[in-house]
């Protein structure tokens, strides 16, 4: 297939077009090449001759129309937004435009795109739109979100997905546009930004920094491998049903401090230390409005598509440790050049001018 991702120089979306590669499809990357898009990310497949480039905004409607009618898509997969809670809590307009506004002017033209195609090609046609659990808001001590749960989101990060999610459906029932929405739980592994919080572990312990746990580290989170999530994207587009939801989770809940604890562990033994890095674990002042846990009921996918995690939490997390260790250049030029591990979100408005 001729697929169309936008945020492809991002994490998760890097992954996608590398397996998208990997499995035989042409894939055009579009990518603003914001703060946390790297194209570094995509080095290994850069002059392939199935990959192709496009540097367009998509708060920019005209560069969105002219993108896809270069790429020609049979399928989008959309996964361009800002996706960094703390940055959203000192800078929510940003958040505003480019996930609602963004997704808005990505849907027009695509509606547009696809209403020029042949039947066949039309019929063929998918829109996969890929959102986060955070759309749902936060449990208790029990229960799991499932394609039903009430969207309650608390951060103007996790509203503005919510808002975009909203939009695709409502193109999805009023234009007939063929639309899949995916919600994931917190994805891990390589070439993700070091804001986020496995590589702000790692990062901080081996440069010997105070590594941050917000609160007393009781939020629990639910990690899925982004290997896995980006092959669950892959399945819903090929085999997923239109207009409806897919949850995808990793199966693996853990509290923010015992996360912290398994990784200093795997450093302790990856690159000993006179001390252990968990003496480096410091307690500080939580953020705005932070979510007690998350966990994702995936039996959707699994029954219908047939797709679970592969990657068990312990192997995964110690991939991700010996891949930051032994990748030291692409994180070098982020932490010297883009961003220095500077506490973000602690409720200080900060210009965006």
């Amino acid at each position: 297939m001729k697929l169309l991702v936008t945020g492809g120089c991002g994490f998760i979306g890097s992954e996608v077009v590398h397996m998208a590669i990997a499995r035989g499809h042409d894939v055009t990357n579009l990518d603003a090449l914001t703060y946390a898009a790297n194209p570094a990310n995509l080095s290994s497949i850069d002059a392939h001759q199935r990959y192709h480039f496009i540097r367009a905004d998509l708060r920019n409607l005209e560069e969105t129309q002219a993108a896809i009618r270069s790429a020609r898509p049979d399928a989008i997969l959309h996964l361009a937004a800002e996706s960094h809670v703390d940055r959203s809590i000192d800078a929510p307009s940003v958040f505003v435009d480019t996930n609602v506004g963004g997704t808005a002017n990505l849907l027009q033209a695509t509606r547009a795109y696809r209403d020029s195609l042949p039947v066949d090609d039309r019929d063929r046609f998918r829109f996969v739109h890929v959102s986060t659990d955070e759309v749902y808001g936060s449990l208790g001590e029990t229960g799991v979100f499932t394609e039903a749960s009430p969207y309650q989101p608390n951060s103007p990060y996790a509203a503005s997905k919510a808002a975009a999610d909203m939009l695709v459906r409502a193109w999805g029932k009023t234009y007939g546009l063929p639309v899949l929405i995916t919600n994931c739980s917190n994805n891990y592994g390589p070439f993700q930004f070091p804001e986020k919080l496995i590589p702000m572990v790692i990062l901080s312990a081996i440069r010997g920094r105070p590594i941050p746990v917000y609160g007393s580290g009781e939020n629990v989170r639910d990690w899925l491998h982004v290997e896995d999530h980006a092959d669950a994207l892959l399945r819903v587009m090929e085999s997923g049903r239109c207009g409806e939801i897919y949850n995808i989770g990793g199966d693996a809940e853990l509290r923010n401090i015992d996360l912290v604890r398994q990784l200093c562990t795997l450093l302790d033994e990856a690159r000993p230390a006179p001390q252990s890095y968990s003496d480096l674990i410091t307690f500080v002042d939580d953020r705005p409005g932070h979510d007690h846990r998350y966990a994702i009921d995936a039996g959707k996918i699994s029954r219908e598509l047939g797709w679970r995690p592969q990657t068990d939490p312990t192997t995964g997390l110690r991939k991700t440790v010996d891949w930051y260790l032994a990748n030291e250049s692409w994180w070098r030029d982020i932490l010297d050049n883009r961003y220095g591990q500077e506490r973000l979100g602690a409720g200080t408005p900060v210009s965006t001018s």
